[in-house]
């Protein structure tokens, strides 16, 4: 292929990723070593309330954002290198809670607390996306050409399904007098309170997270299910493997690449977590990395947003998923070397 055109092939992918991608990002590092904020005046507020013969006046001196000639508020932007960083960490606390070897102490730090459930999250589901995938997929693949379309059908439901709608779906299944609360406080004779505790929401955020990114991993394997040497099945069953023996070694090394690929696809997903955290309202109990994020820059009451901090927690959570996708980046790599 020319070079040219392999340039006019390349150069639109990488025009986007350079304006979509490298900027922003680029932009994000710069801001989190800057702290931008309001410039405040002092000014003299006089209130005045109704009186029986006179109103009753009071003088108050307040400080209020400064306004240019346009109205805007005036800012200071200030060097200050990896203090957003710090706050963001929070190192002091951290060392207090682990003198103390408190562990509820430690979970009250905002990060820490997100990274553990970031953490928690990103591992529980991806193995159970895996297995659930696998499964979904060998059921469609094994089951006759009538029912396949419909089991197709009914397993691409959860993924259709926006991912908002569907975390609202699963808590109202279970919040106050929902249908499977109440079905449980029968079952159990017993109150049950499933959204105050910080467990209990964790189990449902994973739920809904394995039901609604299971299919997706089943139609990936169900696809490479279709290009698996049939010879080596055949020859399998007459050497006398059993079906798992037959699922771990023949289909399971078959599928790896595309074991790897899903693998990769969640992990950084999954460790972006933020849509069941909004769903099922767990702010209270249960953040994320994302939500502090995207807590960090709602406006307080003054109307200030904490850009710098959110500068700093969306690089730190880059570069959390940059450090798990590097194991299955380098077994990738080392597969594709060992396979030239």
């Amino acid at each position: 292929m020319k070079f040219r055109t392999f340039a006019a092939f390349v150069a639109p992918s990488i025009l986007m990723m350079l304006l979509f991608i490298a900027f922003p990002l680029v932009s994000v590092l710069k801001q989190s070593f800057y702290l931008t904020q309001p410039v405040y005046e002092m000014v003299e507020v006089e209130t005045c309330t109704p009186g029986f013969l006179t109103q009753t006046c009071v003088t108050e001196t307040k400080a209020q954002p400064q306004l240019d000639e346009f109205g805007k508020i005036v800012t200071t932007t200030t060097f200050v290198g990896l203090q957003s960083y710090q706050n963001v960490l929070e190192f002091g606390r951290v060392k207090a809670a682990w003198a103390k070897r408190s562990w509820s102490e430690f979970q009250t730090i905002d990060f820490w607390k997100a990274l553990r459930f970031t953490l928690t999250f990103t591992f529980i589901t991806l193995p159970l996306i895996l297995g659930m995938g696998l499964g979904i997929a060998l059921v469609i693949n094994n089951a006759t050409r009538a029912l396949r379309g419909p089991v197709i059908f009914l397993s691409l439901l959860p993924m259709i399904i926006t991912p908002v709608i569907g975390a609202l779906s699963i808590r109202w299944l279970f919040i106050g007098d929902g249908i499977l609360t109440a079905g449980l406080e029968w079952w159990l004779e017993r109150d049950i309170a499933m959204f105050a505790q910080a467990w209990t929401l964790e189990l449902m955020m994973m739920f809904y997270r394995v039901w609604h990114v299971a299919p997706f991993a089943a139609i990936i394997f169900y696809a490479g299910l279709q290009t698996v040497n049939q010879d080596s099945l055949e020859s399998a069953v007459i050497d006398g493997a059993s079906r798992w023996q037959r699922l771990r070694y023949v289909i399971v090394p078959h599928l790896m690449p595309l074991i790897v690929f899903v693998t990769l696809i969640h992990l950084m997903d999954a460790y972006r977590v933020f849509e069941e955290v909004v769903g099922f309202s767990s702010q209270a109990h249960v953040i994320s990395l994302q939500w502090l994020t995207y807590d960090f820059l709602v406006p307080d009451q003054a109307g200030n947003r904490s850009v710098s901090r959110a500068s700093a927690s969306a690089m730190l959570t880059m570069i959390g998923i940059v450090i798990l996708l590097v194991p299955v980046l380098r077994r990738t790599w080392r597969d594709h070397r060992g396979g030239h």
